[in-house]
């Protein structure tokens, strides 16, 4: 069935909502697509500015409506496009859930502070580094609360809040690899406001080229080539500590010297650049472009792996350990020839994460989603390997990621 878009004043329980007009930072549900059983939710959506929403059933369905076509390379698998999750119980006051809600709070206003320092510094504004404190810290103590919870949020950032929720997203991860490699409270901060602010220089790049909804032409690349030094200079004219700036200036130099602005190579980049390589890459990769399409968390580790001389190995494997061999969101084959999507790292191995389950590849069809600790002294099921996410067409891989114990 396709989506049909009305005004939120015909809402009414028993619709299956599949999208909520503006932006998902903006209204107060976990997800932005669900069975509406609440009156007081249709209340919620109203007073969150919300004009109008898109539906697909009146009803929560467990089966596909149709096929669609897969690439020749693929089996052939039933689209959940038209299908509406099975409803499954969501405790909102397990540590995850209410971290999330939290995390999205965090993530709205920080977009709005991010936007705020961008616009003063394309009016030529002193941008003063201390003033990002507090959000960092915030940043910080969700993470210390539960680590992938903010981690999972903006990684669903739209390509249109990609320039700003991008740098919250590079902070988050700056945080949780200083944490894994156990920096002082002083470079941790630091790292932090780094992340946050490593891509200020995109502030002084012409808009047509920032925000070219396709790929760069080379002559366009050169040109973006620029924003780190920019960056670096913005942040100096701020009164930056030094290593943030460095963050700033290095974040896209190699451990080859084929990076630029200077073609630094090994420890020549100091050490939260290296770090920040890393954590600008991978959030780069596994968000939705304007021009591309995501890659699969855990593919994205194994590619990332994969470019010898690009980064700095140790740092490389502390981040695997921060965020998991299979990351939050990865699509995974398990041995029991099923499709699951990860949801929590493994508390004893990287290995072994907790998933969610959803799909039979023997039977070729959607099975009752149901969570699977794959840790668990008594499982006796196991991950194969990253599964290719464009192979298929599944639809609410996003949601699974927060659909909760």
């Amino acid at each position: 069935m396709l989506a049909k878009r009305i005004p939120v004043q015909d809402l009414r329980p028993g619709m299956y909502i599949h999208k909520l007009g503006g932006s998902w930072l903006k209204h107060p549900f976990l997800r932005g697509s669900f069975l509406l059983t609440d009156p007081a939710d249709i209340r919620a959506i109203m007073e969150a500015g919300i004009r109008e929403v898109w539906i697909k059933s009146t009803a929560g369905c467990t089966r596909p409506e149709g096929r669609s076509e897969a690439p020749p390379d693929a089996p052939e698998a039933p689209a959940l496009t038209g299908m509406s999750p099975p409803v499954e119980t969501c405790d909102s006051t397990s540590p995850m859930a209410s971290e999330v809600a939290r995390a999205k709070d965090i993530c709205l206003s920080a977009k709005g502070q991010i936007v705020e320092m961008f616009n003063e510094a394309r009016l030529g504004k002193a941008i003063d580094p201390n003033a990002t404190l507090p959000l960092v810290d915030e940043i910080a103590s969700s993470i210390e609360r539960h680590p992938i919870a903010l981690l999972s949020v903006a990684r669903l950032k739209t390509h249109d809040d990609y320039t700003y929720l991008h740098s919250v997203a590079v902070c988050a991860l700056m945080l949780s690899l200083a944490r894994q490699l156990r920096l002082s409270e002083e470079h941790t901060r630091l790292a932090g406001i780094g992340g946050l602010m490593h891509d200020l220089g995109k502030a002084a790049m012409p808009l047509d080229v920032l925000n070219k909804p396709g790929k760069l032409t080379d002559a366009e690349f050169e040109i973006m080539k620029g924003h780190p030094a920019a960056g670096a200079e913005l942040l100096r004219a701020g009164g930056a500590a030094p290593e943030v700036q460095e963050i700033a200036l290095y974040h896209h130099e190699k451990m080859n010297g084929q990076g630029y602005p200077h073609g630094l190579a090994g420890n020549e980049i100091p050490l939260l650049a290296r770090m920040g390589a890393i954590c600008d890459v991978y959030d780069a990769v596994t968000s939705q472009r304007a021009y591309k399409e995501p890659w699969n968390p855990a593919g994205a580790m194994r590619q990332m792996a994969s470019w010898d001389g690009h980064f700095d190995k140790v740092l490389f494997n502390a981040f695997v350990k921060s965020v998991g061999i299979y990351p939050v969101g990865s699509l995974v084959r398990l041995a029991s020839q099923r499709l699951a999507v990860v949801t929590e790292p493994g508390q004893d191995s990287l290995l072994r994460p907790t998933v969610r389950v959803f799909f039979s590849l023997l039977d070729n069809e959607p099975i009752p989603m149901h969570l699977l600790d794959l840790g668990a002294p008594c499982c006796e099921d196991s991950i194969i390997g990253p599964e290719d996410e464009n192979r298929w067409h599944f639809r609410h891989l996003d949601d699974m990621c927060l659909w909760l114990k």
